[in-house]
């Protein structure tokens, strides 16, 4: 078993982050069995489909590093690597644009979502964006590969990208490709703002008070609870009390999620009370969970060098693994290579 997964890096990463994504990666390394092995990966190539500044990107590619790493991705564990220093990621998107069809990217969801209406003005990277992440998955010949909802319709498409190479340049008992199988996670806690429960916590908004950080300190972060916003009533003790509030709904998810409980099970120790007594030990939770990843994560986004180095082993024993792929992809496309 061979398990691929690639996030995009981004800067000012928040709980939203933590227990959407980065927790889940946790989750499937420990999960491991001997002779498992996972592979994850800071997808910076794919940050080149839209603007960008390079800066920023550097900054974000390793604050994400030290996020994934303080979390609880283990490099000595896992394969902790971007793309850029695996240039293999970008030649194999290559050889699979011979196979991949313009319909099939056409199709895509994400495609049509994220050019709107101006598609003749989008990057040609952002089109065949989908083929990359085919590459991503397909070079380490992954078993498995964790999807939500959102990438189903695109690891579809690493499957028949790889069907269709398999079926027109390899025999049948020596494919060069492994057609992965999707692993759906635990559902993720989606985490909403602290100043308005319908919208999602997110970098962007403009209210640091909004979110928690990665690098909040524990005062910080018990003070954006204790002024996130809420209603006067107090909280239910059945989860349908929740359905019109959806401040209180966040608050006791955000608390379910750290904590492991079901938000049945917070509301039937908390039901009943107010705000007043709610807040503080959430607070309480908060700190006592992300006190830790904090510390780490503030003392490794300040140590370039460490990042480097754990960047440049994964990347080498990334190399490693494709390179077979990389070259059985060439000698079936009758590509010479000395």
């Amino acid at each position: 078993m061979r398990v691929v997964s690639g996030i995009q890096p981004t800067g000012n990463l928040h709980l939203g982050n933590y227990l959407g994504a980065i927790r889940n990666w946790v989750a499937m390394q420990d999960a491991l069995e001997d002779g498992a092995e996972a592979l994850f990966f800071l997808a910076d190539l794919h940050a080149l489909s839209q603007p960008h500044d390079p800066a920023v990107l550097t900054a974000a590619t390793l604050e994400m590093t030290a996020a994934l790493v303080a979390c609880g991705i283990d490099p000595d564990r896992s394969v902790l690597f971007n793309q850029a220093q695996v240039p293999l990621h970008a030649e194999l998107q290559w050889l699979l644009n011979g196979t991949a069809r313009m319909g099939w990217l056409g199709r895509m969801t994400q495609w049509k979502d994220k050019a709107g209406k101006n598609r003749e003005g989008q990057s040609v990277a952002l089109f065949t964006y989908p083929v990359l992440q085919a590459a991503d998955v397909l070079l380490y010949q992954a078993t498995h590969v964790p999807v939500g909802e959102d990438q189903k319709q695109h690891l579809e498409l690493a499957r028949d990208i790889a069907q269709k190479f398999n079926n027109d340049f390899c025999t049948e008992d020596a494919p060069v490709f492994t057609l992965p199988e999707p692993i759906i996670p635990a559902e993720a806690a989606r985490i909403m703002s602290l100043r308005d429960g319908s919208a999602k916590m997110s970098k962007s908004d403009p209210s640091d008070m909004s979110r928690i950080n990665l690098a909040d300190d524990a005062d910080t972060m018990a003070q954006k609870i204790r002024k996130a916003r809420t209603d006067p009533e107090p909280l239910p003790s059945e989860e349908a009390g929740l359905a019109e509030r959806p401040e209180a709904r966040n608050l006791v998810g955000i608390y379910a999620a750290l904590s492991g409980e079901s938000v049945a099970g917070v509301l039937r120790q908390f039901g009943g009370q107010g705000f007043g007594s709610f807040k503080p030990a959430l607070a309480e939770l908060l700190v006592e969970t992300l006190g830790p990843i904090r510390a780490r994560f503030v003392e490794l986004k300040e140590d370039r060098e460490t990042l480097d180095a754990i960047l440049a082993r994964g990347a080498a024993k990334a190399r490693e693994r494709g390179a077979p792929t990389l070259a059985a992809a060439y000698r079936a496309l009758g590509l010479v290579r000395h």
